[in-house]
């Protein structure tokens, strides 16, 4: 039986300035996977070919263990993207209307649930919301047909604090079938650890690492010292170093371990910002 939601095996997309290269990952079933990365680091561009919105060059997409550009896939598809993509002048019973002449497995009375629940207006024109109203409702809309894969390219963006996090909670109630997935690429990383189970770092079109979030989280930590102290560190021991202004910092794998082998030195917890910086901003490895 297929364990995965989404399969990516070296995917590739070639345009004038920029190369997707080989880009390979998995979501599993029962599963919350962030996809984190600068700009221009290639995850709408990924989003887009797993939907079929852009043609790949080369390279497999596998969604619930069928070819991505099966018919039968899209249905169980629900997406978000940073833009509200429906029009001004529709409100939210309008949308239902349409959506449910879409989606065969369109559930109207889990649709108001939701449109109560974020406090969304039924009659009221959709050009009259503030972002964050308009986030919430794309968000309602791509949950209320039931999807088996929920698809999420920086749709927390505009939302509160608050209601951020009843959306996070919100996705976490989404998986807990073990069937559905989500796969969530967000800038604010900060939401990714909270419930994320695995994390993608994708930078310049090429993917960093792919890990359990609890590992990152709870195993990498970050060694602040003098380049006198430095220079007494194994390679071994540090994954990347970068130099400031007044120290050297260092991304390491086993803090626990570091802080064993080298009782003086600090070694601080990372945070998931903190990770994917050092690997974007650069250091030498």
């Amino acid at each position: 039986m297929e364990e995965n939601n989404i399969l990516v095996k070296d995917l590739c997309k070639q345009f004038d300035n920029f190369l997707l290269d080989h880009v390979s990952f998995q979501v599993p079933k029962g599963r919350i996977v962030g996809f984190i990365g600068e700009n221009g680091a290639g995850k709408s561009t990924t989003i887009n070919l797993i939907l079929d919105e852009l043609k790949k060059d080369s390279g497999q997409i596998r969604i619930f263990g069928m070819e991505h550009t099966a018919p039968s896939v899209k249905e169980q598809i629900g997406i978000a993207f940073d833009e509200c993509s429906f029009h001004d002048v529709f409100n939210a019973s309008d949308i239902e209307k349409i959506l449910s002449g879409v989606y065969p497995s369109w559930d109207g009375s889990l649709y108001r649930q939701y449109l109560k629940k974020f406090k969304i207006p039924e009659k009221k024109q959709i050009g009259s919301f503030s972002k964050g109203m308009k986030m919430k409702l794309s968000i309602i809309c791509a949950m209320a047909h039931r999807p088996k894969l929920l698809i999420l390219d920086e749709a927390t963006t505009g939302l509160d604090p608050v209601v951020r996090d009843e959306m996070l909670d919100l996705f976490l109630e989404f998986i807990q079938d073990e069937e559905c997935s989500i796969f969530f690429s967000s800038h604010i990383t900060s939401d990714i650890q909270k419930i994320a189970d695995y994390v993608i770092l994708i930078h310049q079109g090429k993917i960093i690492f792919e890990e359990q979030k609890d590992d990152l989280v709870y195993n990498f930590g970050i060694v602040k010292c003098g380049k006198e102290q430095f220079a007494s560190l194994s390679p071994d021991d540090y994954m990347i170093h970068r130099a400031t202004n007044v120290s050297m910092e260092c991304l390491v794998r086993d803090k626990e371990a570091i802080r064993r082998k080298y009782k003086d030195l600090v070694v601080d917890n990372a945070t998931l910002e903190d990770i994917m910086l050092f690997y974007i901003k650069g250091g030498a490895a």
